[in-house]
Order: C-alpha cells, then structure tokens, then sequence
C-alpha cells in the first residue's frame, strides 16, 4: 500500500492570501509596470476608475494599488509568472518609459527580481513543484524583520492566529515561515539592517476560524479596527507570551462568509497581441499539472 505524508497537505486556519496593497502616486506609472511590464491583468470589473487599480494575479490573489504617497514593503512579493525570456522582454520594454523611477530588473538564477517605480521588489520565478501546481501566482510575501523576533512571530501565528508556522535556519539567520493558504505563505526573515519606518501597507488573508483569532488578539489588545460583520483588522504581531511588540503589518482579516470569498480572477495571455491574435486565446486558463501523484513539470496551458 501506498502511504502518503498527510501532514504535508496541512495549511492551518490562514487559507488564502489574497493582496497586497500599497498606494502608488500615479496610475499610469504602476499600469506600465504592472501590467506591460510584469504581464499581469487589471481586474476588468472592480475599481475601474483611476483613484485605484486591482491588478489579478492568478485564480486567488491580486496587488491593491490605491492613489496616494507611495508605500514600500519592507521584504520582497514572490510571484510564480511563466517564460522568463517573455518576462525580461516585457521589463526591458517599459525600461525607457520608467527610467526616471526606481524601476530596475536584474537576473538571477533562481528568479528575476524587479522593482517597482517606488521601491517594491517583486522577485519572479518560474512554476516549479516547490510553488505547487499553479504557473501564476503569488506564493509568498517575505518581511524584512529584527534579530530574536523569528521565533516570537511563529508563536504569534501558531497561538493567536491558529495556523502552522515554524522556524528554520537560512544561513546563520533565523526565518519564520507562515502558513497561509495552498501553496502560499509569509516569511519572516531576521536581519541585523536597520528597520524602515511602517508606512501603512497592508496585507489580505482569509481565516476558516473567523471568531478564534479574533478573541485571541483582542485578549492581547490587538485588534485595531472593527470593520464590519465579515472583517477586521489588526497591525501589529507580538509575541503571545509576553505582549511584546515584534513588527508591525496591518492583517485585514476576512470570514469564508465574505461576499467576496473565492471570487473569479480574470487572468489574460500577456503574449497575445494584435500581431499573433488566436481567436479564442485571449484568456489566460492557469495551467496544472497533467497528474496529480505524478509530478512533472509546470506547463502553462490555453484555451
């Protein structure tokens, strides 16, 4: 008989990180970074007006990009995007466009990291099992944070939000490694640089337990904002044993009752073009693999 490891199949209460929001001061900026650049989609159907732009990534997450001052996240976005020839194609395009920003780009071997015209570094990888089945995505949102708070932060996730997390060694760092949906997960990664002032930038999960976190984190103090029926808030991570504050980061924190909970994500073909058009092709089906207990590699299918 077969035997399977089931414990790797856990993902804890955290079941979805669904976006990353962060203010941006000119929409035309982030529609030539995000989308010509990056390859990703605008959601054709939600924010639509130019004080604010939601840009999908893949079937279950997306980047918030509301007008204002520009917020920078302390850490690194991890996206999973396919072709990383087509992708330093599309960066090398809007190069000129963005050559009065911070835009940059630069290969590495395992990714291809980015940023942003305000300073948010993207870092792109190819699909890969170590990503799961999916070849666009956004897998996991890494946070630059202080010496000694790795270990605190996994406690905090494990007590207070309900959701697996544990440390691990990368090179003579400790690293906390949060669970937070198939395939997804925050990474809290000690350094002894001086830390960044918070700006406000803030992330999207959804929870399975909706009311456990809550009483937990309000035992602590810690909710920071009550905003409706389906949601709430909380900004600051601290160690559940003692209270001490590790690191700020706003949590939205959403029920599985959220009218939005699952919603559709429009995802197009950033290689369709009006020069190459297939009629039929237009939309972006976000590939699997062809077997489920035979992993093979990550291929990106179409219509």
């Amino acid at each position: 008989m077969t035997t399977y490891d089931r414990g790797a199949e856990d993902v804890g209460n955290i079941v979805g990180l669904e976006h990353v929001n962060v203010t941006v001061p000119d929409q035309g900026l982030a529609t030539l970074y995000y989308v010509s650049g990056l390859g990703l989609t605008r959601d054709p159907y939600m924010m639509t007006s130019i004080d604010n732009m939601w840009i999908n990534v893949g079937p279950r997450s997306q980047f918030h990009l509301p007008t204002g001052s520009p917020q920078v996240l302390r850490g690194q976005v991890g996206l999973v995007i396919p072709d990383r020839a087509q992708l330093l194609t599309r960066l090398g395009r809007v190069k000129d466009l963005l050559r009065n920003t911070r835009f940059s780009f630069t290969e590495h071997e395992d990714y291809v990291e980015t940023t942003c015209p305000w300073g948010n570094t993207m870092r792109c990888h190819e699909p890969s099992a170590r990503f799961g089945r999916t070849t666009l995505a956004m897998p996991y949102v890494a946070f630059d944070v202080p010496m000694g708070a790795a270990k605190g932060i996994a406690a905090f996730y494990r007590d207070v939000m309900g959701t697996a997390a544990r440390v691990e060694d990368e090179k003579g760092t400790q690293a906390a490694h949060v669970s937070v949906g198939r395939a997804q997960e925050l990474v809290f990664r000690e350094t002894d640089a001086e830390q960044k002032p918070y700006d406000n930038h803030h992330i999207q999960v959804y929870v399975a337990s909706f009311s456990g976190p809550h009483k937990a984190l309000s035992k602590l103090g810690l909710v920071s904002e009550e905003s409706n029926q389906y949601q709430y808030r909380f900004n600051t991570i601290a160690d559940p044993s003692t209270g001490k504050a590790l690191f700020k980061i706003e949590h939205e924190v959403r029920s599985l009752t959220h009218p939005m909970y699952a919603r559709p994500l429009v995802n197009r073909d950033p290689q369709q073009t009006n020069r190459n058009y297939a009629e039929g092709h237009d939309g972006w089906v976000v590939g699997i693999r062809e077997a489920m207990d035979k992993p093979r590699d990550l291929t990106r299918r179409r219509l």
